[in-house]
């Protein structure tokens, strides 16, 4: 029997996972009882809408849904997704060549790696990145090429940089706006300008449009898809994760250009027989009748964020408020900047009893910097300031 998993070729590819060793401190200090707040998973914490649950419910009465479904998912279900888009965006799809169903936006994303990406295929993504982005290309076989991205401006030049002085073309470009963890937005602008370099160079685009609608201040997350020519050379992820707090029940789509659409579901295909039915005919609800809930949970997270800026700026801890996603990306304080992120984190852990993600394991820019994710109610947010406030007066 083989002595390690490090034994296994993908996974030896893999590294270690920092998150873990926050992960098994909390554990142990809740296990001693210790009331930490945990503010390192993106996880949402809020009731699914009770109209989805509903519809769940009285679907899983039917014995007619307890058969496989379609891989690529019912019918009505992408037409649901592909009216949204037409309302939210001006966007026209086709719901048959132009949105796949998928097993969340993982599913999408990494099983799109895998249909498009071969053996040393470059593919540009910004660093520091949400691991899967990188990692996903990795276990594809690709060359995972992670250019800055202190800021969207600084990406966009590396990227003309890259074209300019490398030898081989990018196949794919992966972003994410707004972004984890960095929590950076764009403008259409940016993207129009993304869309004519992968156009100019026959590269693809994948856009993982996870926080489409956690958008703070009167800001509004443009989608690549507006772009005109954008679904000639791109495909956009959308998850109900977020938008309708649907985390466990892993529904998300892809959608765009028609060729990158048919290799996912080819490769879909040979691994799934699509999600549980009545999920797909509840998630149709969702999208129908739940728009006016996704404000609200939008509302939320913008509460929670003024809660967080706000106590961590009166605390002396200077961050930035972010226009879009559910994170704060925090500097880490000058005083501290020397231990790295991971020791300050578990430094935090154990002094404050606050739990945060360190930057280092989004990639070697991570460095420096450590994301809160706003996961926990106004009360208990509250409750981490004050252990940071007295945790850095210390």
């Amino acid at each position: 029997m083989p002595s390690s998993t490090d034994d296994f070729y993908r996974i030896r590819k893999l590294p270690p996972y920092v998150f873990a060793v926050v992960n098994e401190m909390k554990a142990k200090l809740r296990a001693a009882q210790q009331d930490v707040v945990d503010l390192g998973m993106g996880n949402p914490d809020g009731a699914t809408p009770r109209p989805i649950v509903s519809k769940l419910i009285e679907a899983a009465r039917n014995p007619r849904n307890h058969r496989y479904s379609m891989s690529r998912g019912i019918p009505n279900l992408r037409l649901e997704i592909v009216r949204r888009y037409k309302a939210n965006y001006g966007v026209e799809l086709d719901p048959e060549t132009e949105a796949i169903v998928t097993i969340g936006a993982k599913d999408a994303l990494a099983h799109l790696l895998f249909a498009v990406v071969g053996p040393g295929d470059s593919v540009v993504c910004p660093n520091p990145a949400y691991p899967i982005h990188q990692y996903g290309v990795v276990m594809a076989e690709g060359n995972a090429c992670a250019l800055p991205m202190p800021d969207p401006g600084t990406f966009l030049d590396e990227l003309r940089r890259f074209y300019r002085t490398s030898l081989v073309k990018p196949k794919l470009i992966l972003i994410s706006f707004p972004h984890n963890p960095t929590t950076q937005c764009v403008d259409i602008e940016f993207l129009r300008e993304v869309v004519a370099l992968a156009a100019r160079h026959g590269t693809m685009i994948l856009h993982d449009f996870a926080y489409a609608d956690l958008c703070f201040d009167g800001y509004r997350a443009p989608s690549i898809l507006q772009v005109e020519g954008a679904r000639e050379v791109a495909v956009e992820i959308f998850s109900m994760t977020k938008s309708y707090n649907m985390a466990g029940w892993r529904v998300g789509f892809c959608l765009g250009n028609p060729k990158m659409i048919a290799a996912l579901a080819r490769i879909k295909s040979y691994l799934d027989y699509g999600i549980f039915q009545p999920i797909q005919i509840a998630a149709i609800i969702a999208l129908r009748e739940c728009e006016e809930e996704t404000r609200k949970i939008c509302a939320v997270y913008q509460k929670r964020r003024d809660v967080l800026v706000g106590g961590l700026r009166g605390a002396g801890w200077e961050v930035e408020p972010p226009k879009g996603s559910m994170f704060v990306w925090a500097p880490i304080p000058e005083r501290y900047r020397g231990l790295g992120s991971l020791e300050f984190s578990k430094l935090l852990l154990e002094k404050a009893l606050v739990a945060v993600s360190p930057g280092i394991g989004f990639g070697p820019l991570g460095e420096g910097f450590v994301r809160f994710a706003l996961v926990e109610n106004e009360h208990r947010t509250r409750q981490a300031v004050r252990g940071i406030k007295q945790f850095l007066k210390g």
